[in-house]
């Protein structure tokens, strides 16, 4: 069974089950307990951070129920918190693997670009308030198009990270009046890639860092090098696309 999920992020500590903390595999995995009545562990398209936010997460898992699909629908929407939702649910084949079959990961990042803060806006934003250039902030992302190697963003380098190198489809930072908006379509994102690449955008944004600057952060392959790590508030899993027609029903709308 696959489930598209869609998950306020803020009050867990990531997408991944770790012990004594409230994260959404948790929250699923009880609610699939209640509903079936099974012990069911269950496994996600793309890891998501503490605080960062989904529309498109999707998880999968296995089940001897004979519950209709839609009744996982309803019935997991009843026994799970107010800020996890299943949009849909749809029968896979057993050897269905939710995240080598993924062939790509879209992420957006929001920032707020405006003044005084904005308590409500900001529960899914970044704010700066000094005046972005995302023209210039755009022209920056056209060096992380293709395949590369990634480590100057990545966290963590040396732990579960085998290869810092993905392929990067889109990347691209739109202005939608006040919000200015990074969007990165990749096979696989290193850990704060998208938080850390967002971070230097800012600078590249308000002048503090040229695009030569920015461009030899990518080619020096130094973890760490990029940032600052701009807050999980901002940072947001769009979709995971599939060659299966339950990637539609994950949405590209803005929040």
């Amino acid at each position: 069974m696959v489930l598209a999920t869609e998950y306020y992020g803020t009050n867990y500590y990531g997408s991944q089950w770790q012990a004594g903390v409230p994260t959404i595999q948790s929250e699923i995995e009880k609610a699939l307990r209640g509903l079936t009545g099974e012990t069911i562990r269950v496994a996600m398209a793309s890891r998501t951070d503490a605080g960062v936010h989904a529309r498109g997460q999707v998880v999968s898992f296995r089940t001897s129920s004979v519950l209709p699909r839609e009744a996982f629908v309803s019935g997991l929407n009843h026994y799970l918190p107010k800020d996890i939702a299943v949009k849909s649910a749809h029968i896979m084949e057993d050897s269905f693997d939710v995240r080598r079959a993924a062939a790509s990961r879209q992420y957006r990042y929001s920032i707020l670009n405006i003044r005084t803060r904005s308590p409500l806006r900001e529960a899914f934003a970044y704010r700066v308030a000094g005046t972005l250039d995302a023209d210039t902030m755009n022209q920056a992302c056209r060096a992380l198009v293709g395949e590369h190697d990634f480590a100057s963003f990545a966290s963590g380098v040396g732990g579960e990270e085998k290869s810092t190198v993905r392929r990067v489809y889109q990347a691209e930072v739109t202005r939608k009046g006040e919000l200015v908006v990074l969007d990165m379509v990749a096979n696989a994102f290193v850990r704060h890639q998208v938080r850390s690449t967002a971070g230097c955008l800012v600078s590249v944004g308000l002048g503090r860092m040229s695009l030569d600057e920015f461009r030899s952060i990518i080619e020096a392959k130094q973890p760490g090098l990029a940032g600052p790590t701009l807050p999980a508030c901002g940072l947001c899993l769009v979709r995971v696309n599939y060659p299966h027609p339950f990637e539609e029903e994950n949405s590209d709308e803005d929040l």
